[in-house]
């Protein structure tokens, strides 16, 4: 994806005006082009009841949108931001930054915060605004797309008491099951931001244990799926701020090991739709040559 031509630009947005999020409502008419966008730096919590971007090097996601000149304008009030006034302590400045997404890299405003020298701060944990209530509530929606469908692990590990709470099919829109993690008996599944697709999968209702469970399970102390946030449709009643895991270092497809989509056919089986279970095992035969019986 270029540059935009004409009066609408791409804005890069991090903390309250994300979706789900206090003044998401400044957006609303906005066209967002990716819900699972990043890019470099460093995620603060001022303090003050929203976050803040500063120069560094690691992973800050967000959300990204097209948007007029009245929007901007709007976004610049308020975040406090005039383009002929220098950039007060504790104030933005609105920049172009490189923004990455699953569709490739853009170039986006985003606005960057100034730190005042004697402010106390915290770092955002995963360098996601929507991460800030981890360890506050007592429970959590989980929005399963792989193999945390099926129970079999859930008894075999102690933990099927906190999954025990299924609210039902859950659809994520915009979005498509892709096996992007590469392990040495084959891929893990993951979800990859496409126009036009869907994810079904199945939601629970679980616990803080459970959460810890998730955590150890997906490998998000080491690395390999990150927590997310996303609008998922349960049982036709939309949702925000559902709880996933997304593959953070995303490679190509490869072939995931029969036990585990076994453990995905088997598990999303009366869950999802019948067309998407279908679906799963139609591209696991065209795209892999894999007939499972499960």
């Amino acid at each position: 994806m270029g540059a935009l031509t004409g009066a609408k630009q791409r804005v890069f947005v991090y903390g309250s005006l994300r979706r789900g999020e206090r003044y998401h409502l400044l957006l609303a008419e906005s066209k967002v082009e990716a819900l699972q966008a990043w890019t470099k730096g460093e995620l603060i919590d001022t303090g003050w009841g929203y976050p803040g971007l500063m120069e560094g090097e690691d992973r800050v996601y967000g959300e990204l949108y097209r948007v007029d000149e009245k929007t901007l304008a709007r976004l610049d009030h308020l975040e406090g931001y005039q383009s002929d006034a220098p950039v007060k302590p504790g104030g933005y400045r609105r920049v172009w930054r490189r923004i990455y997404t699953d569709r490739g890299p853009v170039k986006a405003y985003v606005y960057l915060f100034e730190m005042p020298e004697t402010h106390p701060f915290r770092k955002v944990m995963y360098g996601d605004w929507k991460a800030r209530h981890l360890g506050q509530q007592k429970e959590w929606l989980y929005f399963a797309y792989g193999s945390c469908m099926d129970d079999e692990r859930f008894h075999s590990q102690g933990v099927a008491e906190e999954f025990h709470d299924v609210l039902g099919r859950g659809v994520l829109r915009r979005h498509a099951m892709r096996y992007t993690l590469p392990y040495s008996d084959g891929g893990r599944a993951d979800i990859v931001e496409q126009r036009g697709r869907r994810v079904e999968g199945k939601v629970y209702r679980t616990s803080p244990r459970g959460l810890d469970y998730l955590f150890w399970r997906e490998g998000v102390h080491s690395g390999v799926y990150r927590p997310a946030w996303v609008p998922v449709v349960i049982e036709g009643k939309m949702v925000e701020n559902v709880l996933t895991f997304i593959v953070i270092d995303k490679k190509k497809e490869t072939a995931p090991p029969e036990h585990y989509a076994r453990e995905i056919l088997r598990g999303s089986e009366g869950v999802v739709s019948s067309a998407y279970h279908r679906r799963l095992r139609r591209r696991l035969k065209k795209k892999f040559g894999m007939v499972v019986e499960y």
